[in-house]
């Protein structure tokens, strides 16, 4: 329960703060006047948020964690994949009206409003989070599982980093999305365990 009361917490905390112009804005504001500096490093590692990206890669995962799943005989083995598969379709859901509601305007670099909570970063983290989640059971080796979890967080980071390097979000966008995802990720964790159960 730690691991969806503490991100859902700051999540509440963070949104809060950014609807109000609270003082924790202030502090996002310099930071981000910091880390801006546009290049094509980071404009790459910002696409690797983009839909057409993550999603593929997410499918690849469903289709072969299914199959795995099947071949070895599981009960409900097409239930994991599905689940992630609604779990992607909740991230828009999820994202897009709170995006009007917050209406928060962009850095200096991208005008306009409805920039929180960081859209690329959500669907980088749960379509490449799910992918991993659904992949790590059929994986035997202990370093692949630790170098694919290693790796699922180097690219969320990447993506992080690049949207606020390039200007493209405020960092409490990114941070508000990674809570938001984090909450999203551990009920979609706990749901096949919670199932397997009865």
């Amino acid at each position: 329960m730690l691991l969806l009361g503490i991100p859902a917490l700051l999540f509440a905390l963070i949104t809060w703060q950014v609807v109000e112009d609270g003082p924790l804005l202030r502090v996002d504001e310099r930071v981000s006047r910091a880390l801006i500096h546009p290049d094509r490093v980071s404009a790459a590692l910002s696409d690797l948020g983009n839909i057409e990206i993550a999603v593929p890669v997410l499918v690849v995962a469903l289709l072969w964690s299914a199959r795995q799943a099947r071949r070895s005989g599981t009960d409900r083995w097409w239930l994991p994949s599905a689940a992630a598969a609604v779990l992607m379709a909740l991230v828009p859901v999820l994202v897009v009206p709170l995006k009007e509601l917050t209406d928060r305007p962009g850095t200096a670099v991208s005008p306009g409003t409805g920039y929180y909570p960081s859209g690329h970063t959500a669907t980088a983290a749960v379509a490449y989070g799910a992918a991993t989640l659904l992949v790590l059971p059929w994986l035997r080796s202990t370093r692949t599982r630790r170098a694919l979890v290693l790796g699922y967080g180097l690219v969320v980071l990447g993506v992080s980093f690049g949207l606020v390097r390039r200007g493209w979000h405020w960092p409490l966008d990114v941070v508000g999305s990674w809570c938001l995802c984090t909450v999203l990720l551990v009920g979609f964790r706990l749901l096949p365990a919670r199932h397997s159960r009865r």
